[in-house]
This record gives C-alpha cells, structure tokens and sequence, in this order.
C-alpha cells in the first residue's frame, strides 16, 4: 500500500515529468522559431549588405562628381577676380589714348603697342582654359547670360536687340564668369505732343 508520502512523490515525480515534458516541447518549439529567425536574419543581413553597397556605390559616383566639378571649375573664383585685370588694361589703354598730354608724346605708340601684347597674351590664356568671351552685339538679350544697363530707341531693330556692349562678359565652361553688361534696343514712344 502506498503511503502519503509516497503519494506526494509519485504525485511530484508526474508534476516534474509534466514539466519536463512542456519545457521539451516549448525548447523545440523555440528551436523551429530559431530556426526561422536565422533565415530571417539571413534575409536580413543580406538586405543590409545591399543597401551598404548602393550607399557605397552613391558615394563614389558623388565622390566622381565632385572630383570632376574640382578640376573643371576649381579654377573659378581665380578667373572671375583675373576679369578685373583684363577690364583695367583696357581701361588704361583707352585712357591713355585719350589723355591730351600723353597724345603728343612720341613713344605713346610703342607704349600702347606693349600694352596689346599684354591684353593678347591674357585673353590667350583665358581661350586655353575654357574661358571664352560672349559674343552679344545684334543678338537676342537673355537674361541668362547679359546684364541690361539701359534702353535705346530704335525702330530699325527689334525691341530686345542688344545695341551696345559696355562691359564684355565670360563663361568658363559651361557656367557664367560674368554676364555681359549691355544696352538694349526698344521700340520709340511717340512724345507727348503726338498723343494729344
């Protein structure tokens, strides 16, 4: 016969088999869903592996990008402040040519002479590093590329024509240097005689 105490442990022994029994069935469960989470991870870190080479190969086209801007147009600032010097040489030269003192001087020729050479040899090395003059008389203006400074009258032209250059204006490359300072063709306003 058995006693209580034998009872108790035979009723304990198929708790603890009860248990052991659920444990085993959670532990496999949770290697089923261990198993699913590495497949997941897999997924997972392939995507990420992905993602880390297209941001890779974005920064190389930028780093491309950027390298190529640098030596197309690292010279820039350096050119627009070179402008200066051409714009003064040819101001000195008109200058000089109209100075009444200077026009009865002798050697005003060869001085100005030496003077053209300097402004060829500049405007030389502007054309060798893709810094090219806007041709603008007779055009179209655009705003893109010329600067109006004032209207004229004119009725032989079409309203917009540019008529007079004042200051000459560069690209350097493909991107505007400077605009071209310009004076415009308009159509002339009849006086105020005429309307009445």
């Amino acid at each position: 016969m058995e006693t209580k105490n034998d009872k108790k442990t035979n009723k304990n022994n198929t708790n603890k088999k009860a248990e052991r029994n659920q444990e085993m069935s959670e532990n496999a469960k949770k290697n089923e869903k261990k198993e699913l989470s590495i497949e997941d991870r897999l997924k997972e870190t392939e995507n990420k592996l992905l993602r880390t080479l297209a941001e890779l190969e974005n920064q190389r086209r930028r780093f491309e990008k950027e390298t190529k801007e640098a030596f197309e147009f690292g010279g820039f600032n350096f050119a627009r402040e070179t402008l200066a010097l051409l714009d003064n040489l040819q101001r000195a030269q008109v200058s000089i040519k109209n100075d009444e003192v200077l026009k009865n001087s002798k050697d005003l020729e060869k001085f100005l002479k030496n003077i053209e050479v300097i402004e060829k040899d500049l405007v030389s090395i502007f054309e060798k590093n893709n810094i090219k003059k806007i041709k603008c008389l007779k055009e179209k203006f655009d705003p893109n590329l010329h600067q109006a400074m004032l209207e004229i009258e004119n009725e032989k032209e079409e309203p917009g024509t540019i008529m007079q250059e004042m200051q000459p204006g560069y690209m350097f490359g493909e991107r505007l240097l400077r605009p071209s300072f310009v004076a415009v063709s308009k159509k002339k306003t009849p006086d105020n005689k005429e309307k009445k």
